[in-house]
This record gives structure tokens, C-alpha cells and sequence, in this order.
């Protein structure tokens, strides 16, 4: 009889404890806010960005932060390299949600380690973690009394907008063990398959995994040497700004002066979209890459809703 209530008051206490933390819910999680690198050239930086791809700037609002440009709503940031020699230039991905508090308190119920929330100087609250790969992963809540919109859509000249993109579609980084951020991403967090590929059939080199509440999404990096240089983390831990037309983005930055040479050329990539490699100073790529596919993707039909600007 002591063991039968005893096992029932531990599955009382079980139901109750599971009962709490299926109760706690997981708020919004909504798109890309902004990315941060490392760089060891600011000088180079302000050229690219400032120059070729004629984003606006804005005063840095994170510590040790140096450089910012804004896409659309989001932004790009850049502080300097506390070790030159290291081969990613990566700092940190911040993801928005609607809701900061509630999902600090979800991540915590699921068993997760989280800080405490942070003010800034743009009025944002957020956290930061790891996720099980080692990327620092930021999440946001912006304030939304306060305007965040930088690039003006008036802003036109005859030949289109000085700008070549409003929007970050994508971010991507290389990953060791997919199992492992599935299970932190589409377990935990709700992101969903978009699209996945390879260079050659039946390989898996690229998963793009949407936000659970809005088209922007991760892309998985797979598959690479174990110590990646520079030039290659760089290719690997990159950024996608989201371009209507590429012929028409082309265009804007050869106005800005740029100049098709090596990889940095207008090409189809696996996912049938147009996309165009940029490389900044510190060899970390800024991918512009057309909204929709112009042709069947490789591999994989699409699973989700493709972005928009």
C-alpha cells in the first residue's frame, strides 16, 4: 500500500510540474532584427556599406559597437576585432519576439539557463544565449512607440532607389551538429523547414529554417573542415539581403561604383533564386539574393511562404 501511494503522489506531482510548464507559452518569434561582425577594417566597411550598397547609418546602440547601417528595420553591426587572428568574424544573431518576458520565462520552464533581460539605447529589451553550436543568439523586443524605419521609401531617384535592399532575409552559419539545433530551433523555439539542398544530389549542404511567425529565416552551413579559415567562415557565416530584381540591384551598385570581378557576379543559385556575393574587408559575405524563385529549386520543393520587401 506505501509503494502504491507513493507512486501515485510522484505521478500526482509529475502531471502537476508537466501541467506548469505546458501552461507557459511561447510568445511571437518574428523575423531577423540585426546581425553584429567583427571587423579590423571599419574604414572598409563605411566604403561597402555606406558606398556600395548605400545604406543608411546609425549611432551604434550596443556596447563596443562602432559602425551600424540599417535595412529597413533591421540593422547591421560592426565592432572591432578583439583578436585579428580569430577566423570568425560572427558576433552575435538577434531575433525579434513580441513579447521579451514571456519568452525568457518559456525558455527557462523548457529547462534552458537564460540571463536576465537588458535595456538599450534604442529602448529594445533583450537576452542573449547559446545555442547548442555555440552561436550567440540574441532575442529582442523593440519598443514599438518608438519609430525604427531608416530607409525612406520616398527616398527615389529616376534610376529606382539609392538603397539595394530593405529587407535581411536571411542569416546563415556553419553548423556541427544539426540534431542538435533542430531539436534547440524547430523543438523549442517553433522555426519550420523552408527549403534544404546541396551542391550535388541527394547531399544536404544548406537548411533553411523559417521563424515561426514570419519568412525570414536560419540557414544550416553543413559539412565543412573542422578548422575553416578566414575566407571560409566568412562564405559560411554570411547575411542575404533580399533584392525584387537583381539585373535592377546590379545596376544601383554599379552606380555606386562597383564593378563585377571574381565571385562577386550575379549567379542562379541551387534554390532557383538570382543571388549576388559582396565581401567585406574581413571576408564576411553580404549575399543579395531575389525574393522568389525564378526556376525549380534543386533537391526540395519550398515548404514556406517566401519573403517580401
Amino acid at each position: 500500500m506505501k509503494k502504491f501511494v507513493a507512486a501515485l503522489a510522484f505521478t500526482f506531482f509529475a502531471v502537476c510540474a508537466h501541467s506548469q510548464t505546458s501552461t507557459v507559452r511561447r510568445p511571437r518569434i518574428l523575423s531577423i532584427d540585426h546581425v553584429s561582425f567583427y571587423t579590423t577594417e571599419p574604414e572598409g566597411v563605411k566604403k561597402l556599406y555606406s558606398g556600395t550598397l548605400a545604406l543608411a547609418s546609425a549611432e551604434p546602440v550596443e556596447a563596443g559597437g562602432v559602425l551600424r547601417y540599417m535595412v529597413g528595420e533591421q540593422w547591421i553591426g560592426y565592432s572591432i576585432a578583439p583578436d585579428p587572428k580569430a577566423t570568425d568574424r560572427m558576433e552575435h544573431v538577434a531575433i525579434s519576439t513580441d513579447d521579451i518576458a514571456a519568452l525568457r520565462r518559456y525558455l527557462i520552464a523548457k529547462g534552458l539557463n537564460v540571463p536576465a533581460i537588458e535595456g538599450h539605447a534604442d529602448h529594445s529589451l533583450s537576452f542573449l544565449v547559446s545555442d547548442p553550436d555555440g552561436h550567440r543568439i540574441e532575442f529582442v523586443e523593440q519598443d514599438q512607440k518608438i519609430p525604427r524605419l531608416r530607409t525612406d521609401r520616398g527616398a527615389y531617384t529616376d534610376a529606382g532607389p539609392p538603397w539595394v535592399s530593405r529587407h535581411m532575409i536571411h542569416v546563415g552559419f556553419l553548423v556541427r551538429n544539426r540534431d542538435a539545433e533542430d531539436h534547440f530551433y524547430r523543438d523549442l523555439l517553433g522555426f519550420r523547414l523552408y527549403w534544404h539542398g546541396g551542391m550535388q544530389p541527394g547531399e544536404t549542404d544548406w537548411v533553411a529554417m523559417q521563424v515561426p511567425d514570419g519568412t525570414d529565416w536560419l540557414e544550416y552551413m553543413l559539412n565543412q573542415p573542422e578548422h575553416p579559415d578566414l575566407r571560409l567562415m566568412g562564405v559560411m557565416n554570411h547575411i542575404s539581403l533580399g533584392v525584387a530584381d537583381m539585373k535592377k540591384a546590379q545596376k544601383i551598385l554599379e552606380s555606386h561604383g562597383w564593378k563585377e570581378h571574381g565571385e562577386e557576379k550575379a549567379q542562379m543559385g541551387r534554390d532557383g533564386k538570382w543571388q549576388l556575393n559582396l565581401y567585406d574587408p574581413d571576408l564576411s559575405r553580404i549575399e543579395l539574393m531575389e525574393f522568389q524563385p525564378v526556376q525549380k529549386p534543386c533537391c526540395a520543393e519550398f515548404t514556406g511562404q517566401h519573403p517580401s520587401e
